[in-house]
């Protein structure tokens, strides 16, 4: 009886949070759910922790405190301006991440005395649960923590946390006066965030942690100005000046050899004419847009290119882990996912019967000729000067299909997220191989922290500016597209070794997948890449601009989407992929990434089987006029 109470309470409590936190974030549409682990908001779907049917006051505290906190999210973020001014360096971003979640709940507190009151609490049990009130050491106390915490005094007047005074008093007065300066430029629009994220930049930069804001500015969809042509041009025609390199991206996003010679001696013979154009028209020339004419490479920096190949590794998983420790890594890899195993194999069984219902055989009815339709027989009894009927069987349009999927193995992923990729790969390859579909699972990360031997031979070299990328690959291949489920479900358990999940460089990997894709005689390629942030290398954006890898990534999915050979779908884990993918969907929590993931192969399948109805009916509109 008593547990019964208790687990009313709870409930009640729940929906009164979710109905306070609408209502605060002045948005009826939010989806509020009570999940272990963090809180969280992604679009409009918020996560708050799961509260326990005793419900002690200061766990109450707290997660009203939570809710809080999403609740001013929802309300005072404007996510594009964010993203505007978000810097690439990973240490940067979770500065700049702290800084923007100080400000939502401070500006939101402001006339709210009682969430003021919820945040306070909240954040003293947290600086209480980190240990701040032992640390003694500046170097002690995380960077975001201890900028998040002097902005919020500054903007709100209120003292930090008891806990956390002493470590602060270390930090205060060795910012130095440009870092100071920005500081008060951000507390002076607190109610402004676009001013915010431009001061918010000026403390980054001041810190050394990102570059300036000039040099971090996003890339655009359509770059203007003649800037933006140069690096147009040199992005689509650089097969004269850029050679090998460029001739084997081109052929990896499926051009053919003929193509790019054509193409090349096209460009030589148009750029040829222009400069004899401009050499007889000398400052005559009228101003406004102009044919684009190229620059030799050695001027360009912009364009992707990375610094050394030569340690880079595309590698079986099986070579990375010896039989037994794989063995292991397996089982564990079973034990963590016992509870979601029921769950996501309901949602897999319900595909593969979709799946196969499409490649069941149809009947054509009333047809003057074929097989003697028994079930139409009735009609003649009944007026015998009906003619017979007869069917003929047919075989549904299914195209034989292969699916890659392509995970980030980053260090970001660690934990839930890919563990839940690791049982979503080896389900989906299980699922598919039922119905006669391929399955390829790869991984991607770098081969080392802060760059590796390519950042080593660089520094030898004299550290030449504008190197490119500056880290070791590291591709893998945990199931080829050939090989059996059986002989490969081991290896899926190598995502959970200690040290493996490092960087991620999402543009080559992409490349990688596709280039493997193209190859494969199937008629239909899907690629599903699973990833949980932007692309992130610390040794290659600390020399190269802020948005370089990103701004690569954005090529390579605008080239893939471009063209008909693959249908490129991505999941984004806690991450907002549809800045970057035409087809995406993002999810707040891992355990949703199951589910989603065969939504969407359902989706696209569906998408086919519709396509192939519509043809056959276009196909029989003839005879029917």
């Amino acid at each position: 009886m008593s547990g019964t109470k208790d687990n009313g309470r709870s409930e009640d409590f729940k929906r009164a949070t979710a109905g306070a936190l609408r209502a605060m974030a002045r948005t009826a549409d939010v989806q509020v759910a009570f999940q272990p682990g963090p809180s969280g908001v992604v679009g409009r779907r918020a996560r708050l922790p799961l509260p326990t049917r005793a419900l002690p006051p200061g766990e109450m505290a707290k997660l009203r405190g939570a809710a809080d906190s999403v609740a001013f999210r929802l309300r005072h973020h404007d996510e594009s301006v964010h993203a505007a001014r978000s810097p690439a360096p990973r240490e940067a971003k979770d500065v700049y991440d702290a800084l923007e979640q100080a400000r939502v709940e401070t500006v939101g507190s402001q006339h709210m005395a009682g969430a003021a009151a919820n945040l306070r609490a909240r954040l003293a049990e947290e600086c209480e649960a980190e240990g701040y009130d032992r640390m003694t050491r500046r170097d002690q106390l995380p960077l975001p923590a201890a900028l998040s915490l002097l902005i919020r005094e500054r903007m709100s007047g209120q003292p930090s946390p008891e806990s956390a005074t002493r470590i602060l008093d270390t930090w205060r007065n060795s910012l130095g006066p440009e870092a100071e300066a920005a500081m008060t430029a951000m507390a002076a629009s607190s109610n402004d965030q676009t001013e915010f994220t431009r001061a918010a930049r000026k403390l980054l930069a001041a810190m050394n942690l990102a570059e300036a804001e000039v040099e971090a500015e996003p890339d655009n969809e359509e770059e203007e100005g003649e800037e933006g042509g140069e690096q147009a041009g040199t992005q689509d025609n650089s097969q004269d000046s850029q050679g090998e390199s460029q001739s084997e991206q081109d052929n990896t996003l499926g051009q053919q050899p003929e193509q790019i010679e054509g193409q090349a001696s096209e460009d030589e013979g148009e750029q040829g004419e222009d400069e004899e154009a401009a050499a007889a028209e000398g400052d005559e020339k009228p101003g406004g847009p102009q044919q684009r004419r190229e620059r030799p490479a050695t001027d360009d920096h912009s364009a992707y290119r990375a610094f050394s190949k030569a340690n880079d590794e595309e590698v079986h998983a099986d070579d990375l882990c010896d039989p037994e420790e794989l063995n292991r890594l397996r089982q564990q890899l079973d034990q963590q996912l016992q509870h979601l195993q029921g769950v996501v194999s309901k949602l897999a069984n319900r595909l593969q019967r979709r799946l196969m219902a499409q490649q069941t055989r149809a009947w054509e009815f009333d047809l003057e000729e074929g097989q003697l339709d028994a079930g139409r027989l009735a009609r003649i009894i009944v007026n015998p000067m009906l003619s017979l009927s007869y069917k003929r069987e047919r075989e549904t349009e299914f195209r034989d299909t292969v699916v890659t999927l392509l995970i980030d193995n980053s260090g970001s992923m660690r934990g839930r997220p890919i563990t839940v990729a690791a049982m979503c790969g080896d389900i989906l390859a299980r699922t598919l191989e039922r119905c006669s579909v391929k399955v390829e699972i790869l991984g991607f990360t770098t081969r080392a922290w802060k760059g590796g031997q390519s950042r080593e031979r660089w520094v030898t070299e004299g550290k030449p500016r504008n190197p490119g990328r500056l880290n070791d690959l590291r591709h893998i291949i945990y199931k080829p597209a050939d090989a059996p489920w059986r002989r490969a479900r081991k290896n899926l358990g190598l995502m959970l070794r200690e040290g493996l999940l490092k960087e991620n460089i999402d543009g080559e990997a992409l490349q990688w997948a596709y280039r493997r894709l193209v190859s494969r005689p199937e008629r239909r390629r899907i690629l599903m890449v699973i990833s949980d942030g932007a692309p992130v290398d610390d040794s290659t954006l600390s020399v190269n601009p802020g948005n370089y890898l990103e701004r690569h990534l954005r090529e390579v999915i605008r080239e893939i989407e471009s063209r008909d050979f693959v249908e490129l779908v991505a999941i984004g884990i806690g991450h907002d992929v549809t800045r970057y993918y035409r087809r995406a969907v993002t999810i707040v929590d891992a355990e949703e990434l199951g589910g989603t993931v065969m939504k969407k192969l359902a989706e696209l399948f569906d998408e086919d089987m519709a396509a192939a109805w519509a043809r056959a009916a276009m196909e029989r509109a003839p005879l029917v006029a």
